[in-house]
């Protein structure tokens, strides 16, 4: 079942955060799907520009109504991540989404808002709900690339104006995440105290963590066994995303780690059988293996056995 963001920020503020994971593919959809399923978890499915490129953006919005009837159970939100003005448009005219995100962090402040403003303006008129960000992460992922020397934590003085005049339904914030997987080079970590003081300044509102996967080294090491070059690669500490939550992170990001999963099992895969050329078989173990991926983020998340209070708090 299709919901809004919203609606799953209210079930969950300041106990767990909703994992939000980037899909470009039948088999990231089955294992997102499987694995929710099997932690019994609300999740939100990020549709970005480059995955609505990558194919036909008809052909993700077909993979996702499919799974939606195949697991009746899964209750889910349909999001744009990053999207600039023309993609939001497109995606609240569509009547697929229900919430769309506005990247205008790059801009000054004022231009922001009001960039913002004329998307939540046209989401709210067809009852969509609308992510906005302030502050900007650094790193490099699809199209979002930000030099570090440019990156900047969000002010938390600035926050409540912004949301106050924007009219955004969430916010992400930076608070020292990072795209990519190369999001740290020593022991930094998030910034607790700059979330702690945004979350002062908007209690009870939803904020959002960008750039969260956590790059798990095993991941890494495995990839590099197997002919990968990943050198240096270093993410969030998933044990940090409780802590998080209670300071009003409802949505978590998570798009690197998957692509790890999927590299990982390619690699392996064609080493250990470089006979094979049959992509059937190489799907079916990534499926399996993204589903486990997917219930062990859950459950760090605190989503996970979580469906039944949100089912009844939707009244359904």
């Amino acid at each position: 079942m299709i919901v809004t963001t919203k609606k799953l920020f209210e079930a969950a503020y300041g106990k767990y955060a909703i994992g939000a994971y980037n899909i470009n593919n039948l088999e990231q959809t089955m294992g997102l799907f499987r694995g929710c399923i099997d932690s019994k978890a609300p999740f939100i499915i990020q549709i970005s520009k480059g995955a609505r490129a990558y194919t036909h953006k008809k052909m993700l919005e077909g993979l996702i109504t499919s799974a939606n009837e195949v697991f009746p159970d899964a209750i889910f939100a349909v999001h744009l991540d990053h999207g600039d003005e023309e993609s939001c448009y497109d995606c609240i005219d569509s009547g697929f989404y229900s919430s769309v995100m506005i990247d205008a962090s790059h801009e000054p402040f004022e231009k922001n808002i009001e960039i913002t403003r004329r998307v939540v303006d046209a989401a709210h008129a067809k009852g969509l709900v609308v992510e906005a960000e302030l502050g900007q992460l650094g790193g490099v992922e699809e199209h979002v690339n930000v030099d570090e020397a440019n990156a900047k934590l969000t002010d938390p003085r600035q926050a409540r104006e912004f949301v106050e005049r924007s009219g955004c339904d969430s916010l992400a914030v930076a608070i020292g995440t990072s795209h990519g997987a190369f999001k740290f080079t020593g022991t930094q970590g998030l910034h607790f105290e700059v979330l702690s003081a945004i979350q002062k300044e908007l209690p009870g509102f939803p904020l959002v963590m960008h750039g969260s996967s956590s790059v798990p080294q095993d991941e890494v090491v495995r990839i590099n066994a197997a002919g990968g070059k990943l050198l240096g690669a270093k993410g969030v500490d998933a044990g940090q995303f409780r802590m998080a939550a209670t300071l009003g992170v409802t949505k978590i990001n998570i798009d690197t780690d998957g692509r790890l999963v999927w590299t990982r099992v390619h690699r392996e895969f064609f080493r250990d059988n470089p006979e094979q050329f049959d992509l059937r078989p190489i799907g079916k173990i990534f499926m399996a293996e993204y589903a486990k991926f997917i219930a062990d983020k859950n459950d760090k998340l605190g989503s996970a056995n979580q469906l039944d209070s949100v089912r009844t708090f939707l009244g359904q």
